[in-house]
Formats: C-alpha cells, sequence, structure tokens
C-alpha cells in the first residue's frame, strides 16, 4: 500500500465516521437521544480502534478514599490490571490509579463547553492515586502517577475561525486542573494542545483528517504517557474497615493435637 493509498483509506475512515454522526443529527431531534448516539458512536471508533492494553468506556472514576468524579463520556483506561471495583445499572467504576485519559462528547466546541469539559476532567485529576511497589525480573518497582489526560471532541466548532483567538482565550483562562490537551471538532479539524507559562500552543489539522489527526494524537499522548501506577489494594480494601476499630478484623487459631 502507498502513500496515496493510505491516504485514501484514512480519509475513507474518516468519512464513514462523519456520515453515522450527520445521520444521528438527521435522525434525532431529542437534544438527549442525539447526545447519547454521539457518544456512543465516539466510544465505538475508540474501542476498535485502541490498542489492546486500553480499554475505554462511559464511567464513573473513584478513588480508595471513596471519592468520585463526575460521570465521564469516555474513560480511557488500564486493560490488563484494572479492576472494574463496582459495575452496576448506575453506571461503572474504575479506580483512579488505572485512568490514562479522559474525554468528553459535545455537539459544539464552545466557551461553555470547554468549561463545562475542564469541570468534568478536574472531578477526575483531583482523586487522589495510590502507587504500590509490583515485582519484575529485576527486583522490586515502582511506578509514579502522571498527570491524567484531559480531551474535548464535538460535531463542529461555534467559532469562526474554529481555533481562533476566542479558542486561544478560553484554553489560556482554563486553570491547570481543567486543561485540555487535546480534541476534534469533525467538521473543522482536529487539535493539539500544548501549555508553555501562559503561552498555549495549538497544532490543528485540516477539517478532511479531524479525527484521524484526533486518533493518531492520542495514541502519541498514550505513549508518552507510559503506564498506570499500580494499585495499593490495601488502600482500597481499608473502605471496609469497622470504623470503630479502626482495623480489620483477624482471628487466630491455634491447632492443638488429638
Amino acid at each position: 500500500m502507498g502513500r496515496d493509498d493510505a491516504k485514501k483509506w484514512f480519509r475513507s475512515q474518516q468519512e464513514q465516521m462523519r456520515t453515522e454522526l450527520e445521520g444521528l443529527r438527521a435522525v434525532h431531534s431529542h437534544p438527549t437521544a442525539l447526545g447519547d448516539g454521539t457518544e456512543l458512536k465516539w466510544l465505538n471508533m475508540l474501542q476498535k480502534r485502541l490498542p489492546r492494553r486500553y480499554l475505554a468506556e462511559k464511567a464513573f472514576v473513584i478513588d480508595a478514599d471513596g471519592e468520585r468524579s463526575q460521570q465521564i463520556d469516555i474513560v480511557i483506561h488500564d486493560r490488563q490490571y484494572c479492576p472494574l471495583l463496582l459495575d452496576t445499572e448506575g453506571g461503572i467504576h474504575v479506580p483512579a490509579e488505572s485512568v490514562y485519559a479522559v474525554i468528553e462528547v459535545k455537539q459544539d466546541l464552545s466557551k461553555r463547553w470547554v468549561e463545562y469539559a475542564g469541570e468534568k476532567i478536574e472531578s477526575v485529576r483531583r482523586l487522589r492515586r495510590t502507587s504500590a511497589t509490583y515485582g519484575t525480573n529485576v527486583g522490586q518497582q515502582q511506578t509514579q502517577p502522571k498527570d491524567i489526560l484531559g480531551g474535548l471532541v464535538a460535531y463542529h466548532s461555534g467559532w469562526s475561525p474554529p481555533f481562533g483567538d476566542p479558542f486561544h482565550e478560553v484554553l489560556a483562562s482554563l486553570p491547570a486542573q481543567r486543561r485540555l490537551d487535546f480534541g476534534c471538532a469533525l467538521t473543522n479539524g482536529g487539535f493539539d494542545i500544548e501549555y508553555r507559562g501562559n503561552d498555549v500552543q495549538l497544532i490543528t489539522s485540516e477539517a478532511a483528517g479531524s479525527v484521524i489527526f484526533f486518533f493518531f494524537r492520542l495514541l502519541k499522548r498514550l505513549q508518552q504517557f507510559g503506564t498506570v501506577p499500580a494499585i495499593k489494594y490495601d488502600e482500597y480494601s481499608n473502605l471496609l474497615v469497622d470504623e470503630e476499630a479502626h482495623a480489620p478484623m483477624r482471628t487466630t487459631r491455634t491447632a492443638t493435637g488429638s
């Protein structure tokens, strides 16, 4: 497959995604139904294409103190070592230590939704993450928690131009815990963000390659992230400790001869 063939294949994937989302907009006039359908399309796209080491789910994130995030449209988390601590009709709950990235899905890119996504992202980043040592063939190792990635995807940008000064100004106004790292406005382009002091550096794609650009930038960010920390399971089990005793109940039996 040559370079031109690869471009055609990527563009066909882009057009397939765009057609599906445009079909949803034509069918659903109710905003809740449209929003739910759009979330599912983005989620299915990532579930199908992410490397197998990752899982993508609509979920809550919890920590060992019993704190919980807001419900996040897409949580990208560890597949191999992540237990789904609660999986009920009320929603999936994953431990904060296992989270690589969180992404919000909206119909348009605007000041309102950028700030809203920042609040949702902060509700995950503020959670406490433990870091346990784990055994390897070269001895005990420990991985320190890294900054959880935050993203926003939408059908289109509400600004003209799509990524002009107003967009930069909103990004620059976000507190550190609410910052976006990447995103996509499907009909306008993908974007990748770097913060250097008070400066916001934005890399964007053309509209024709928005989804593919977004996906590869996400993969690059995940690659740079490396591995999530090992979970200190004792700290989660301590949630079940008797509050008065402040320690698990222990029972000791002494073997007796016949």
